[in-house]
Parts: C-alpha cells; structure tokens; sequence
C-alpha cells in the first residue's frame, strides 16, 4: 500500500526524478500537491483500495502525509470489516 501510494505521487506530482517523499513529510504545506491535486490523489486511493470516502473525512489531516493516508485507509478498511 504504501509503495502504491508512493509510485502515484512520485508519477502525478513530482517532476524531479531524484526528489523523494518521507512518509511524514506533509504533502499539502510543502507544495508537493495542491487542491486539485488533493482531489486527485483521493480519486487514486478510492479506485485502486476499493474504498469511497464521506465528505466528513475528506479533510486535509486524512491525507496530509502518506502515514496520515495509511492511516486513513487502514480506518476505513477496519470500518468495512
């Protein structure tokens, strides 16, 4: 999950190849993504995990960091359960 989550953004979002993402390095604040990209991103985990997320959780705390996402979706996953 987490290399998926992490080929998507290096794909989508980063131009430099030699550029990395730590797993706790916001991804809003620091420029990497914006809110289109946001929506993008949330459009990926939803088709490629087979989840669908409520507006409430569509919140910038969820899907700050690629750790903030894991977690997120391991919520989600555990709630589907």
């Amino acid at each position: 999950m987490r290399e998926k989550i992490h080929a998507f953004i290096r794909t989508n979002f980063l131009f430099d190849e030699t550029r990395t993402v730590g797993d706790d390095e916001p991804l809003l604040g620091s420029g990497i993504i914006d809110s289109t990209g946001i929506l993008e991103l949330i459009t990926y985990i939803e088709q490629e995990f087979a989840l669908s997320f409520e507006d409430a959780e569509l919140v910038g705390e969820n899907f700050n960091t690629v750790s903030s996402i894991i977690a997120c979706i391991e919520r989600k996953r555990k709630g589907s359960a």
